[in-house]
């Protein structure tokens, strides 16, 4: 049962914020049996010194993109005990969280047991505390001797992310309850399209940097954006063959990837730039998903086309710390498009709000579930929905200034606090219901 103070809690968020309130008696309850109830972290944002990841060493060069660097982030690496603890008393019944690459294949073809064993333990506990334990073999970041060799331009990328896939799912895979072999492999895509020019030559900046700190003809690694097209063939086999590689060793284990997905919208001439975005962004991947066990989707805005491109946000919107606009259907037409483009179910793996004020976190939550249940009870098989993140956490070129997580936590001392907005979501989590 929702305690009193809890449903105070959830009515105060909405009339905080009435624009989300409007659908929150609409939706039929409970959600499906079995439901995952979930939130996400990633390895290098949490987990802290990944000092052999590609984003370590573009976090400290000069030129930089990043704002500051991760430095010990949430210490993660070492109190992931806590994390799952924290995970438990939310009331949740599973984790999205990632294996870090670089510390299992440190050095190119060269595997530590010891880490190996250190993400055998998170995997067993999670299990031990009923928590269904989602895990994503690469969430972007690689090793920097995979970087010095072009990243995913390299010929070879392909097989020596299913060589680390292999060595990792045969230590690894039988108590995991979902693998996800790469977060957004097509978020860089979106990226190279969106950003401007001035970004990409500090990028480009960047990396010559980063080849002349390690003697590399051609470092691929971080935010690439511009190499996005050159990436993509080596990323989708490199998803199939590491999807063959997963299943070798453990065939019951259910294997997808993430998609970045934006509601992509049009206005009465912008039909046409809508669809032609969604060819470029989603089509390969949305092809290659039809292969898998499922599909994970991230969402977190709205994009609106007009005959010239994108439309800027209305001036009543909701805008996040990210400058994107807030509104409350956008994951349900996301789950809506990607089930009907792949005939798959469908796990949300991240989907949150980068928003100071919580009380906008928890009633916009509460608001984008209520539309998430229509679409199931609609006949959308989605299995289940990770709320980013858990933690406030580095968030790679913005630092630690954005706020996704479901808790704060202390620069200092790493002392973790669930926020208001934590206590709503469990409440839902806890009845499986709105």
């Amino acid at each position: 049962m929702i305690d009193r103070r809890t449903l105070l809690a959830s009515g105060a968020a909405l009339a905080a914020t009435p624009a989300f309130a409007k659908v929150a008696g609409k939706a039929p309850a409970p959600f499906p049996q079995g439901f995952l109830w979930g939130t996400a972290t990633a390895g290098h944002q949490v987990e802290g010194n990944n000092v052999n990841s590609d984003f370590w060493l573009l976090e400290h060069i000069t030129p930089t993109l990043f704002g500051e660097p991760s430095g010990q982030a949430c210490d993660s690496f070492h109190r992931w005990r806590d994390d799952l603890a924290l995970v438990k008393k939310i009331g949740l019944n599973s984790y999205r969280f990632s294996i870090e690459w670089s510390r299992i294949e440190p050095l190119q073809g060269v595997f530590s047991a010891e880490m190996l064993d250190h993400y055998k333990r998170i995997v067993h506990t999670c299990r031990d505390l009923g928590i269904a334990p989602i895990v994503t073999f690469s969430h972007w970041s690689v090793p920097i001797w995979f970087a010095s060799l072009g990243g995913w331009t390299n010929p070879d990328a392909s097989e020596l992310f299913a060589r680390y896939c292999d060595r990792a799912a045969r230590h690894l895979a039988a108590e995991m309850a979902y693998a996800v072999t790469l977060n957004e492999p097509n978020g860089l895509s979106i990226a190279d399209r969106m950003i401007p020019e001035g970004a990409k030559r500090g990028l480009e900046a960047m990396l010559v940097a980063a080849r002349q700190a390690t003697g590399a003809p051609k470092f691929v690694g971080g935010p690439s954006f511009q190499y996005a097209p050159a990436m993509q063939p080596s990323l989708l086999k490199g998803h199939r063959m590491a999807f063959d590689a997963i299943k070798a060793a453990n065939s019951a284990l259910p294997v997808g990837f993430s998609l970045a997905i934006v509601d992509e919208q049009a206005d009465a001439q912008g039909a046409a730039q809508r669809d032609r975005a969604r060819a470029e962004f989603y089509g390969p991947w949305l092809d290659t998903a039809g292969k898998d066990d499922f599909l994970g989707i991230q969402n977190y805005t709205r994009r609106v086309w007009g005959a010239d491109g994108p439309l800027p946000a209305p001036a009543e919107a909701t805008l996040d710390q990210m400058g994107g606009e807030i509104v409350p259907d956008t994951l349900a037409n996301c789950v809506r498009y990607a089930h009907a483009q792949t005939g798959k179910p469908i796990i949300v793996t991240e989907h949150g709000f980068a928003v100071s004020d919580d009380r906008i976190r928890a009633a916009a939550t509460l608001a984008a579930l209520a539309h998430l249940r229509i679409a199931i009870a609609d006949g959308v098989p989605v299995l289940g929905y990770q709320h980013w993140s858990l933690l406030d956490n580095f968030e790679w070129t913005s630092g630690y200034r954005v706020t996704y997580g479901l808790a704060s936590v202390d620069r200092k001392t790493f002392r973790r606090t669930a926020k208001p907005s934590a206590k709503v979501y469990g409440a839902v989590a806890r009845t499986n219901r709105l």
